[in-house]
């Protein structure tokens, strides 16, 4: 039996406000002794810079994993209840059990039994929940980088779904594609 917590879990999101694409939950465990050099807030590094970071993590960490909810699921429970969807499955999925999990501003979540404590701009002030909300973040925006690929009218390599100007005006142009959250873009069609 553990005494202690040797396996501190950080979990962040990326992607609750966009217009379209997937909401991404990533669960991290990281060693106690690991100081990756500019693990921030994801929002706050560049895009270069989150991705060699996002390498280096996730070869350091005992475990990690994502929980990625679509955006059909998005529409059809809203997007709280997606995001603490995906946070549980990212849960499920780690290899291993977490003594506690600490969590970017979440609160009334399915954790599967396990403590967590809810932490303010928790990915400003925590490394491991700092470490899954760039796992989050690089994640989401690899997969918005694929859709580029299938909907380049829209432009999603650049603002990645975000509610841009030039994502709107192309919303009013080519109207929506599969991947726009119906319960966000009402306005715009």
């Amino acid at each position: 039996m553990r005494t202690g917590t040797n396996y501190i879990c950080g979990i962040d999101e990326a992607g609750r406000g966009p217009l379209a694409g997937p909401v991404v939950v990533a669960s991290v465990i990281m060693p106690k002794d690991s100081m990756i050099e500019g693990v921030n807030d994801s929002k706050k590094i560049s895009e270069k810079k989150r991705e060699r970071v996002y390498e280096e993590i996730i070869n350091t960490a005992i475990s990690y994993s994502v929980g990625i909810i679509d955006e059909t699921k998005i529409d059809e429970i809203n997007i709280l209840q997606a995001t603490k969807l995906g946070l549980t499955n990212s849960i499920k999925e780690l290899k291993v059990v977490p003594d506690i999990i600490l969590v970017d501003a979440l609160t009334h979540i399915n954790t599967c039994n396990i403590p967590y404590r809810s932490i303010i701009k928790g990915d400003a002030t925590s490394y491991s929940i700092a470490a899954a909300s760039i796992i989050a973040k690089v994640t989401r925006d690899r997969i918005m980088q694929g859709y580029n690929e299938v909907y380049p009218e829209y432009g999603f390599g650049k603002h990645k779904g975000y509610g841009t100007a030039s994502h709107i005006a192309a919303i009013k142009e080519y109207g929506l594609c599969p991947i726009h959250r119906r319960s966000f873009t009402k306005n715009f069609i």
